[in-house]
């Protein structure tokens, strides 16, 4: 570790999933969010089952914050796309000419915070400053419109440049970048970690997948990479299995979990597997834990269906480690009786397992690792984050009864039309500011 520096501790900042949560297939490549497009959804219960999570992780003695959502719908993108008129009019003559763009605008996708950003903690870069970068999210036009308020939310939650520096979204042709679901970092102990960036297609197209888009580029991690400044030495770049991709494995944190100088994935998670495994093993001066699934173990449609890899992989204060699962994992037999395996094995330090109920997400396409932004921060860090985002047992209070004073039971595809629902949205956003004490922080309070 530099001279100067402290220890790091993983924080977990999960997005308050939005009033506007909804099912509309916006998202190809992602199996859950294809299969469930037009059902009912239930935005107060999938808002009060991210919050139990977060209380949970809490009480576990992990560092645990929360991010606001994003105000949706965004009325701005659909007077970009020509329709005017108040607002009333607005929503009416989008649902009657271009459903396809108000489902875009009213999109509850920011939910996922792995895909907010990929952050370097201070130990690791150049200038012993935490940098954040966000992701533009180019390749899904619901979610191309997040970043600019990405960035204003991370600005607001870590207000102290001198200790966090926030990089607006890379641009240019080919850059496109997905965030902290397509990164890991790994570490022995409190030394500086290695990172490693997983893309779904480099520099040969042929080599990438066939049926589904690759949402990460080489050219966009290695971009991220000299943000975040990170050193050479500390850097992996690893190309995905395009089958996997082809199967629904959008993202990398579907099919691998890192946490330390552990490694859980699936055998088809990585093109040329080994010598990957080998160079993060030199990179941790052999002290990486690799611990593979088979497929005869778990198939990479039960992989995929449970979001085994979709887990979050914690450190507990005693220094075991847990993992956070939905509870489709124990429904699936081969991936239950893969964890009953995993934790009764004495050459890991994955003792725990812990089962949360997010189906509300899951059946969007998000599981718990989705819904987290992984941050180490070493105490002056931890000491300049906006107190009132970080978890208490008073404000979880404050932000339950919100969730159920302002949050629709279920929505509907004509619900997005309302527009009573659009000023509750937005009392409800005015009164989020408040609790969370971010006055101004949606531009309908400006």
């Amino acid at each position: 570790m530099p001279s100067g520096t402290h220890p790091v501790r993983e924080a977990n900042f999960d997005s308050i999933v939005g009033p506007t949560h909804n099912y509309a297939g916006l998202s190809p490549g992602n199996v859950a969010s294809a299969s469930n497009q037009g059902e009912i959804s239930r935005p107060r219960e999938a808002a009060l089952q991210g919050l139990a999570k977060m209380r949970s992780l809490a009480e576990l003695g992990l560092v645990q914050g929360w991010l606001p959502p994003h105000e949706r719908p965004d009325l701005d993108l659909l007077r970009a796309e020509g329709f005017g008129g108040d607002d009333s009019a607005l929503l009416a003559a989008a649902a009657a000419n271009a459903p396809h763009l108000l489902a875009r605008a009213s999109s509850s996708s920011f939910m996922w915070a792995a895909n907010a950003a990929t952050v370097a903690p201070a130990v690791d870069t150049d200038d012993h400053r935490v940098h954040m970068v966000v992701a533009n999210l180019q390749t899904m036009p619901h979610r191309r419109i997040e970043p600019p308020t990405t960035e204003r939310i991370l600005r607001r939650v870590f207000p102290d440049q001198s200790r966090v520096q926030v990089h607006a979204a890379i641009r240019g042709d080919g850059l496109t970048d997905e965030g902290a679901a397509n990164h890991t970092r790994l570490a022995s102990g409190d030394d500086s970690g290695i990172h490693f960036f997983v893309y779904g297609v480099g520099e040969d197209a042929s080599q990438g997948p066939q049926r589904f888009v690759a949402r990460q580029t080489l050219a966009a991690s290695r971009a991220v990479a000299d943000l975040l400044q990170v050193p050479e030495s500390r850097r992996v770049f690893a190309q995905q299995n395009p089958a996997a991709i082809d199967a629904g494995v959008f993202h990398n944190d579907v099919i691998a979990v890192g946490n330390l100088n552990v490694l859980l994935y699936h055998e088809s998670a990585f093109l040329n597997q080994e010598s990957v495994l080998a160079e993060l093993d030199r990179r941790l001066d052999g002290a990486l834990i690799p611990i593979p699934v088979t497929a005869s173990e778990v198939s990479l449609d039960e992989a995929v269906r449970s979001y085994l890899f979709n887990s979050q992989l914690v450190t507990l204060p005693d220094g075991s480690m847990c993992l956070i699962c939905p509870s489709e994992c124990p429904e699936t037999p081969a991936v239950a009786d893969l964890l009953d395996r995993l934790v009764s094995r004495s050459d890991n330090p994955i003792e725990h397992v812990k089962v949360f109920d997010l189906r509300q997400s899951m059946r969007n396409g998000g599981g718990p690792a989705c819904l987290r932004l992984r941050i180490p921060l070493d105490e002056p860090g931890l000491n300049s984050v906006h107190p009132p985002c970080l978890y208490s047992p008073d404000r979880y209070d404050r932000l339950v009864q919100w969730v159920e004073r302002w949050y629709p039971d279920e929505t509907t595809d004509s619900d997005l039309a309302d527009p009573q629902r659009l000023q509750s949205v937005r009392d409800a956003l005015d009164a989020l500011t408040s609790i969370l004490e971010m006055p101004g922080l949606y531009a309908f309070q400006r």
